[in-house]
């Protein structure tokens, strides 16, 4: 159901968002399609809902702090920029920018990285 936005985004929409400070990480929360999967059209209001909901995000910034503690991530960072991510549903402080929805979570929110977001959706 969720298909990934550009992930490169553009410098104009880039210049406009927050740095993430601390163990904080800047995601973008990619956009559902216009259709389902057997064309039938889906409103406005149903999409915002399952984008608000969304358990993936593609990683766009960390913050300096984010996986530095070695007692909590013993094992080294859980994602890095430009992964796409999954995340507990409705965590962090959520934002629009230019219409597009963006997320403020912490590191230890992100519960594994995938590959293609493709596919994935809320249970």
């Amino acid at each position: 159901m969720l298909t990934p936005s550009d992930p490169k985004v553009d410098a104009e929409l880039r210049a406009k968002l927050p740095v993430p400070k601390g163990y904080k990480l800047l995601i973008a929360v990619p956009q559902m399609n216009k259709t389902t999967e057997g064309g039938v059209h889906l409103p406005d209001e149903r999409r915002e809902a399952e984008e608000t909901a969304s358990v993936i995000g593609y990683v766009l910034a960390l913050g300096d702090d984010a996986y530095a503690d070695q007692t909590k991530f013993p094992g080294g960072p859980w994602c890095k920029a430009e992964d796409f991510i999954i995340f507990r549903s409705y965590s962090g402080t959520r934002f629009k920018v230019h219409g597009k929805e963006f997320r403020i979570i912490n590191d230890d929110t992100v519960e594994a990285v995938v590959e293609d977001p493709r596919g994935y959706s809320r249970a």
